[in-house]
């Protein structure tokens, strides 16, 4: 269960879902909760981190990641698909330390992904 708690102070506002981790690894892809493979993959990094939230919207990763304390630290992983558009608009996001791209086609995700520098691929055949 993930608990909200909204804490001000005079230089900043920020949601914080209690994450106590020094990062969050965030997971967006349209298949995440639905594949086999996700779902065991899910369980294997849940043996490393605690903090892994899934999503399947790509808004709503968006929203999660801008609801976020600045001071939060953010791996994401996403499928080169939804990677071509999310990674924009969070790329230069404080939050985000790195962005891990999943895919079968390695060529095209490196060419649209070349000017974001904390981009990273991973190739799968």
């Amino acid at each position: 269960m993930v608990t909200a708690t909204s804490y001000s102070n005079e230089f900043d506002t920020y949601k914080n879902d209690d994450n106590l981790e020094s990062f969050a690894l965030l997971w967006l892809d349209t298949h995440v909760d639905t594949s086999e493979e996700n779902r065991q993959a899910q369980k294997q990094l849940r043996n490393i981190i605690n903090h892994l939230k899934t999503f399947d919207d790509e808004n709503e990763c968006h929203e999660y990641i801008l609801s976020m304390s600045p001071y939060d630290r953010v791996v994401l992983i996403v499928s080169g698909r939804l990677g071509r558009t999310i990674v924009p608009h969070v790329h230069n996001s404080r939050q985000i330390i790195s962005i891990y791209i999943y895919c079968m086609n390695k060529q095209t995700n490196e060419q649209w992904s070349k000017p974001f520098t904390k981009v990273f691929i991973i190739y799968f055949l």
